[in-house]
């Protein structure tokens, strides 16, 4: 019987390659065994049929950060019906135009970023880039969200320039920020620095009650729009490599 040795060894000897080089393709996804995509070096193989993508390249291990569009009712950071648990294969957006190639990797210790309250929906971003989550939480505070609140009620006199400059929220005051009127019940929000909570509590203060909340864009990053129209709740994108918030 043949002895098991591993895949790194095998994708080596059979197509001349050094096993640094061995295992970089398989890490990237590009070697399969069986037919099947193989991520893991260390992986045992004897009489199995490995083969090696003619297309394979040997870039740099990557990590991967992840766009989502959470649904309305799934916790962003933390709680018991996390939004995380929607990112799966299976959830992939059809329409991702990232040029990014789906590696179950992907899906490892991915870290929730930017806060955002359950009921709301819209882009929420999960990252395994240390670079991403730096500039994400160091530079909070520069970077501006972008919200289309749908609302209730009838706004106070002089409620929108009230919502522009001049409310406060725990009892700081907070600092100007760009909100007009998309139609007669959507508001939309430019806004840097935002709490949980505080898009609500902006509105009560003017005299709105808020119907839903959803966050369309973190700094230069949109949820995303393919052929077929934005991407769906539920769905996610990889955020491509270049591009920054």
């Amino acid at each position: 019987m043949p002895v098991p040795v591993r895949l790194a060894h095998c994708v080596a000897e059979l197509f001349g390659r050094s096993r640094a080089e061995a295992e970089q393709f398989i890490r990237n996804g590009w070697v399969t065994v069986d037919g099947e995509v193989i991520e893991a070096p260390q992986h045992k193989v004897t009489v199995e049929r490995v083969e090696l993508d003619p297309e394979a390249r040997l870039d740099a291990v990557e990590p991967a950060t992840i766009l989502l569009h959470k649904p309305a009712g799934f916790d962003a950071i933390e709680g018991d019906k996390p939004a995380s648990a929607l990112v799966t294969p299976e959830t992939h957006w059809a329409d991702d135009a990232s040029g990014m190639r789906l590696l179950r990797r992907h899906f490892h210790r991915l870290t929730p970023l930017v806060s955002m309250d359950a009921e709301a929906s819209g882009l929420m971003v999960l990252t395994q880039d240390g670079r991403i989550w730096r500039r994400l939480t160091e530079d909070a505070e520069l970077i501006e969200h972008e919200y289309i609140v749908e609302v209730g009620g009838e706004i106070a006199p002089y409620g929108l320039q009230k919502l522009n400059c001049g409310l406060s929220f725990n009892g700081c005051a907070l600092p100007p920020c760009k909100v007009s009127w998309q139609n007669e019940t959507r508001l939309r929000f430019a806004i840097k620095g935002v709490e949980t909570g505080q898009l609500r509590d902006m509105c009560a203060q003017v005299g709105l009650s808020v119907v839903s909340i959803r966050r369309l864009r973190i700094g230069k990053i949109a949820l995303g729009k393919g052929p077929n129209g934005a991407m769906p709740p539920g769905a996610w994108r990889y955020l491509p490599v270049g591009e920054k918030f």
